[in-house]
């Protein structure tokens, strides 16, 4: 993703990457979140562990929306266009 994805947007947007990140972590992680889960139902500082797991589960759903960004083109492709470019530039 471009660097416009990582700048904070509207609450879509931030709704986009929190369910990405929490697909992501279900997806990877069910045992374990159970775990925590249950640790976390014991806990009594329950309102900060909630706003720690909303900005974890953005930055996951962020990393999650960038490995299923499009594909970069092919190095190759970049230099010859370059190449292509410079030829142009030069009046060949």
């Amino acid at each position: 993703m471009t660097r416009q994805a990582e700048r904070p947007g509207g609450l879509e947007h931030q709704a986009v990457l929190l369910v990405a990140g929490l697909a992501d972590l279900t997806v990877s992680t069910v045992g374990s979140a159970l775990g925590t889960m249950r640790g976390l139902l014991r806990r009594s500082d329950t309102a900060e562990l909630a706003a720690e797991a909303e900005r974890e589960l953005i930055a996951r759903g962020r990393l999650a929306l960038d490995r299923c960004a499009a594909v970069p083109p092919a190095h190759l492709e970049i230099l010859a266009r370059r190449s292509m470019a410079r030829r142009a530039g030069d009046g060949v």
